[in-house]
């Protein structure tokens, strides 16, 4: 009940909001707020009951799309639906602040309630069939957050968001269809045994294959990212928050389902993973430190990261049941950097909601004496670059010690080279969030700098106390790593399949402060000879990334709008109305026709086939009656004491009893006999077969589509909600 509660409260809370916020914005936004906190002490609730158990706390609601629903809720679950929960406490702590002048906010809380019920749902999963409902009902969910302001940049970014949901939604569910037909069960935890009674097949990797591009879509994998860096600039502050460090971590989790369940401790699918995680941490890293926006800055880093967390998923293949290491590091940097872009995007926001400008150009200068904002933003940036004592420092130290390990453990000179990679990548993670800090806090605004200074009253006091709490989880975390971060990574362990340490971890020793250290070194070095001289002309940012590298204008528009068009309409054209094929279809539906006069209606075959369609009928006609005879009397006769009995078993509910009632009134308003049941037991027969009727339809798959297009419909109309 309780897990639950935990998914339906807050979509319930949804429409129950709009309708307030028709009247009282602050009533409203006091509802939004309370579910948040109600959703942050349910998560602990639940953490503590499992705690006293000492037992997984499950829940089921069958029937439901065919399959069912069946949720779960262990240890790695326990950590992200307090992290999530956490989040959205936050977020809707600052958001009526950041609103207070914005249009559409009634549709923004509907849709932010909405997908923290969906996004714990796709988390609380025990199956992948309840993942992908409440995978797809969380991308529809959050599309209004991509289009809420409306502009041709957001409803182009929005597009592009829908698109690739859409599109990575159905092959993944290709790929569920798939694993269901050749293990008959889509149960994470039944994964690994019915796979491995089946052998490795080829359709097994075809199936994954497939889960991966739709899951590996919404965490901002390469090449699948391209939605990531467009969507978040446009998305309000707060949503950008939990695009970033909540609905990524969704795609993450499938990734995660299916590596550590199905393929676990395979160094195939692990290598294909790292390969993947490599480029996107790399590519992340660049398209960061060529942007100069701030909250384009903040996702390409996003993208980054999650490549960070797709190589610590590599590793835990190719090092089996040596992947400690990799496994703890993993888990704590999808919390860690949950709680990064929480407070980067909430400072973000801090700055759109004061000045609606982005460009670095634009707000420099603008937090120089804002003493609350720097420090949070200094903690974040700090943290996500992996300075010693905070707790990216931890989680990062966790992944290079797990491939420092493998490329000792296998002799691998590829995965020396990811070593570098990575040391790199997190080089360019210091530079650009140096730069941004330079920029805004740092720097001075040629023309409005005392404009700047000036802004005493910048946050109200709930925002305020939003970021500030969100921002004191960084040195927390990071100052007690070896009493938190390693509780929170042996929770996540099961799920994981993560083998305890050999060793414990010393995070401050030489060799791990020697990794920390050469990619700060790296970090100031592209700052200062990179971003200060190719980066910026008279003190001006410029944006140096040429704009035809752009892959969805570059591959996928033209593949999608124009290739593919072109490819099957001409295919549709050959086989249709063309000179080659058209004349060969007309002439074979005139032999058809032909065909069908002669052993059709004419004079020698017409009166055949009629007299055998009149005495097939006949046969047909005494066959059926003679089985409804003898149903009959089998029913008046062996079944009639057993069916007395069931319908005397129905005197107890409450359409028998409402029966009665009508018909002791219809006996004494038209003098009826008294006793006589006609009411009752058609009421009883009308409530049996709805009930019955419901039973198969909601258990049929075609009605599962029909709700995810009727789920369609509603996000549509929705959207234009005021």
């Amino acid at each position: 009940m309780l897990l639950l509660l935990m998914i339906f409260l807050p979509m319930a809370a949804a429409p129950v909001g709009w309708m307030i916020g028709r009247r009282s914005k602050r009533g409203r936004d006091a509802l939004a707020i309370g579910v948040g906190f109600v959703e942050l002490a349910l998560a602990l609730a639940a953490y503590f009951l499992r705690s006293s158990a000492g037992a997984d706390l499950t829940a089921e609601l069958g029937g439901i799309c065919g399959l069912g629903l069946r949720l779960k809720y262990d240890g790695f679950r326990a950590v992200y639906c307090l992290v999530l929960s956490f989040m959205w406490a936050m977020t809707l702590l600052f958001s009526p602040d950041y609103f207070a002048h914005h249009h559409n906010r009634n549709r923004y809380y509907f849709f932010q309630l909405l997908t923290l019920g969906a996004t714990m749902g796709v988390f609380l999963s025990a199956d992948l069939y309840t993942a992908f409902v409440f995978f797809e009902i969380m991308s529809f969910t959050s599309f209004p957050w991509v289009i809420q302001e409306e502009t041709a940049g957001a409803i182009r970014a929005a597009k592009t968001y829908l698109a690739v949901a859409v599109i990575g939604g159905l092959v993944a569910l290709m790929g569920i269809f798939l694993l269901h037909a050749r293990l008959g069960t889509l149960e994470l935890d039944a994964l690994y045994p019915a796979a491995q009674a089946a052998g490795k097949r080829p359709v097994f990797y075809t199936a994954a294959a497939c889960i991966l591009f739709g899951f590996g879509a919404k965490a901002g994998m390469f090449p699948l990212h391209i939605w990531l860096p467009k969507a978040h600039p446009v998305a309000p502050a707060p949503a950008s928050a939990l695009l970033s460090g909540a609905l990524t971590k969704s795609g993450v989790w499938g990734i995660l389902a299916v590596s550590c369940q199905l393929f676990r401790g395979d160094p195939a699918w692990g290598t294909v993973i790292l390969a993947l995680g490599t480029v996107t941490m790399l590519l992340g890293a660049v398209l960061a430190l060529f942007s100069v926006d701030l909250k384009r800055t903040l996702a390409c880093s996003s993208m980054s990261q999650i490549g960070f967390i797709l190589v610590g998923v590599g590793m835990m293949g190719i090092l089996g049941e040596e992947n400690a290491l990799a496994a703890r590091g993993t888990v704590l940097h999808m919390v860690n950097h949950s709680v990064f872009k929480l407070v980067l995007f909430l400072c973000a926001g801090t700055v759109f909601r004061n000045l609606h400008q982005l460009d670095l150009n634009d707000i420099r200068g603008f937090g120089r004496k804002k003493p609350l904002l720097k420090a949070a933003f200094l903690l974040g940036a700090m943290g996500i670059g992996g300075v010693p004592l905070l707790n990216g420092y931890v989680s990062k130290t966790l992944l290079h010690e797990g491939i420092v390990e493998g490329a000792h453990l296998t002799g691998s000179l590829w995965l020396t080279a990811v070593e570098w990679i990575f040391l790199f990548s997190g080089g360019l993670t210091a530079a650009y969030m140096t730069k941004l800090f330079v920029a805004v806090f740092v720097e001075k605004h040629p023309t409005r700098q005392a404009e700047f200074d000036g802004m005493k009253r910048y946050l109200s006091r709930p925002a305020a106390l939003a970021l500030g709490l969100s921002a004191l989880v960084v040195p927390i975390l990071g100052l007690t790593a070896d009493h938190t971060m390693n509780a929170v990574a042996d929770l996540a362990s099961d799920f994981l399949h993560g083998e305890a340490p050999a060793h414990a971890v010393h995070y401050l020793s030489a060799e791990n402060l020697k990794g920390a250290a050469i990619s700060i070194a790296i970090g100031a070095a592209v700052y200062g000879c990179v971003v200060r001289t190719g980066m910026m002309r008279r003190g001006v940012y410029l944006n140096r990334w040429p704009a035809r590298l752009d892959l969805e204008d570059l591959v996928y528009r033209p593949l999608l709008l124009r290739i593919l068009p072109g490819l099957f309409g001409w295919l549709c054209a050959f086989f249709g109305e063309n000179r080659v094929t058209g004349p060969l279809a007309k002439g074979a539906m005139a032999v058809g026709s032909r065909l069908g006069a002669i052993f059709g209606e004419n004079r020698v075959t017409g009166p055949a086939a009629k007299g055998l369609f009149a005495r097939t009928r006949t046969l047909s006609h005494a066959l059926s009656d003679s089985l409804d005879a003898l149903v009959v009397a089998l029913q008046r006769t062996v079944f009639r004491q057993s069916a007395e009995r069931r319908e005397n078993k129905v005197a107890d509910t409450v359409s028998y009893r409402l029966g009665e009632k009508l018909d002791r009134a219809a006996a004494r308003l038209g003098g009826e006999r008294a006793g006589r049941t006609r009411y009752a037991e058609r009421l009883y027969r009308i409530r049996r077969t709805v009930r019955e009727t419901g039973r198969q339809i909601t258990g049929n798959l075609s009605f599962a589509l029909l709700m995810l297009v009727l789920a369609i419909c509603a996000v549509l109309a929705c959207v234009l909600l005021r």
